[in-house]
């Protein structure tokens, strides 16, 4: 009965509107960092960026937990709504982190596996907003929903390896000379592997949804 009765009932979709502004900040994020890890602008220039993109995306968060309050009917469960957005948030969050990390230590220059990291946030970030887009028509995109997860997943698996590459080469050239040096280093790599998780976070979220309201 219920299920017929929400089938009849009009739902909000404007927060399909907010998750496609929130999976924004995450590109906008993902490019500056980009741009940080590359050189082609200064720690504090996208340090700076990244916290405004990530006020950007507390401001939508606070929007979501007003709209949730506010409607009536969702497209689907207020929880996964509001879990959806905190996935989502964690991964602008870490994006800020690790900018802050690299103010604090004053890190002008980055290794080559840090800069493939960057490449390979951005690609999960374009992926995001793809995958967050799709969300509105989901029964119709199945086919390319479970490829962006299968995508983002080995985006991951390459992150992964790119961490172990990067600590094996911070050792070799710090490991005995220069402690402090590997251990900011282990730092940076540390946050830009969670920057990673926290967006295949987001695609397992996208994925219980959908398996949820087939």
């Amino acid at each position: 009965m219920l299920n017929w009765f929400d089938a009849l009932m009009p739902k909000e979709r404007g927060f399909f509107d907010l998750f496609d502004r929130h999976a924004a900040t995450l590109v906008k994020g993902a490019a500056e960092l980009k741009a940080m890890l590359d050189g082609a602008t200064d720690v504090a220039t996208a340090a700076g960026r990244i916290n405004a993109h990530e006020e950007e995306a507390d401001q939508v968060v606070r929007e979501v937990a007003l709209h949730v309050r506010r409607t009536f009917i969702t497209p689907f469960d207020r929880s996964d709504i509001l879990k959806l957005t905190k996935s989502l948030d964690d991964a602008i969050d870490q994006m800020q982190k690790t900018a802050r990390t690299a103010t604090v230590y004053e890190v002008t220059t980055f290794d080559p596996p840090m800069r493939e990291f960057g490449q390979t946030i951005q690609q999960a970030a374009n992926l995001t907003v793809e995958v967050v887009a799709l969300l509105r028509t989901s029964r119709k995109n199945l086919t390319r929903l479970t490829a962006i997860a299968e995508e983002l997943s080995a985006l991951e698996g390459k992150a992964d390896d790119l961490h172990v590459v990067g600590l094996q080469a911070l050792f070799r050239t710090h490991g005995a000379d220069n402690p402090t040096a590997f251990f900011v280093g282990e730092d940076l790599y540390d946050h830009l592997e969670k920057v990673m998780d926290r967006f295949e976070d987001v695609s397992d979220r996208i994925s219980g949804i959908v398996i949820d309201h087939l």
